[in-house]
């Protein structure tokens, strides 16, 4: 086991925390150039205040001490476990998998890390509709990404970014061909979205629908 710290706020942050913070200089100028009054003012300084928080709420990146285990699947994401169920993986694997969905809302922190450690030897990306993330068919229908990484032992684990009805970008940082560290980011989708795992049958899970996780800290299963 090796452990390491993560923490920053998040680089696809940065862009919309200068036009937020650009837009309340502009109507806090406004303002106090024709002298609005009193009660104008406390709106507009209480909505300035909203739009700060709420940016800096949601592209937070909290300190995490990254535990890595080969023998665990770390969660891929903060937010709440909505199926657990087995099902046929027909993209890649072409076989029945354990299939596990995290869905994030759009106050969860948003940051994707890598369940595994291991080499990607599978990705893409499918655009797609921006169906409710808890929709049958978001998994297929739906913008999403396809990555797939190959541990140590052999076992390959498959998850995928799966765009909500508020979440119009996905990013990613992996390609195939690439070594990746369980816990690292793998990437981002702003404001509501969903995270599928799919993982051998053999493998022990160690959630339950409803549980609510957190991404590089919970154990979401045990080969």
């Amino acid at each position: 086991m090796h452990k390491y710290l993560f923490m920053k706020f998040h680089k696809e942050g940065y862009t919309s925390l200068a036009l937020v913070v650009l837009f309340i200089f502009i109507i806090n100028a406004i303002a106090h150039y024709y002298d609005a009054g009193s009660a104008v003012k406390w709106i507009i300084y209480i909505v300035s205040a909203f739009l700060l928080i709420t940016i800096i709420q949601f592209f937070r990146s909290p300190n995490k001490t990254i535990t890595i285990d080969e023998g665990v699947v770390l969660c891929p994401a903060d937010g709440k476990v909505v199926v657990i169920e087995e099902t046929e993986e027909t993209e890649y694997l072409k076989d029945r998998r354990i299939q596990v969905s995290i869905f994030m809302s759009p106050v969860n922190v948003h940051v994707n890390r890598n369940p595994v450690s291991g080499i990607v030897s599978f990705f893409k990306y499918h655009p797609g509709k921006f169906l409710v993330a808890w929709h049958p068919k978001s998994s297929t229908d739906n913008e999403r990404t396809t990555v797939v990484v190959k541990t140590q032992s052999g076992v390959e684990v498959l998850f995928r970014q799966i765009a909500g009805a508020m979440a119009r970008r996905i990013v990613w940082y992996v390609k195939e061909g690439q070594e990746v560290k369980q816990g690292e980011e793998f990437g981002f989708i702003k404001f509501g979205s969903r995270v599928d795992l799919f993982l051998p049958l053999d493998t022990k899970i160690n959630v339950n629908i409803g549980d609510k996780v957190t991404g590089g800290k919970s154990i979401i299963a045990r080969f």
